[in-house]
């Protein structure tokens, strides 16, 4: 557990989900991205079972403030993990306080060990996103993120 202030970060359990659900609903809102949230709060308490999913919860004076979620997998050019940072957030009026700075430094010390890469990306024009992740010492680099849906592929099949 990281404490500063009244903020603790802890990792999200089971017990956790109707907290990260209703976060997870607010940032895909704030994205224009609610239409492709599909986890209900029974797929939310698996998850969070799953040693290789990594939600780190902040909270300040036990009320949820934000999160950072990360998922564990084998990178293949190393043959060792890395972690797939997911998202990255605060609510609004918790933002500009440390909070976010703090969810990525408890993410760092669970990647410490492990000497574990951390990477995630980001849209281009987030330029808030990309000073703060600058702050850090993040390299950010262009690259191109593609999605294959499953009707656009299903063609070749």
């Amino acid at each position: 557990m990281t404490t500063t202030t009244t903020v603790t970060v802890r990792r999200a359990t089971p017990a956790d989900t109707a907290d990260v659900a209703a976060m997870v609903r607010e940032i895909a809102a704030h994205e224009d991205q609610s239409a492709h949230v599909h986890v209900d709060d029974e797929q939310w308490r698996g998850l969070l079972a799953r040693p290789d999913v990594v939600v780190l919860l902040a909270q300040r004076d036990r009320a949820p403030v934000g999160y950072v979620s990360a998922v564990r997998q084998l990178h293949l050019w190393t043959g060792g993990d890395v972690l797939n940072l997911d998202d990255l957030y605060v609510r609004p009026s918790h933002r500009d306080a440390g909070v976010g700075r703090l969810l990525m430094a408890s993410l760092a010390g669970l990647a410490a060990p492990d000497e574990l890469i951390i990477r995630w990306g980001m849209e281009v024009d987030n330029v808030d996103a990309q000073r703060f992740y600058r702050r850090l010492g993040a390299t950010l680099r262009p690259k191109i993120l593609a999605a294959w849906q499953p009707p656009a592929y299903r063609g070749l099949l």
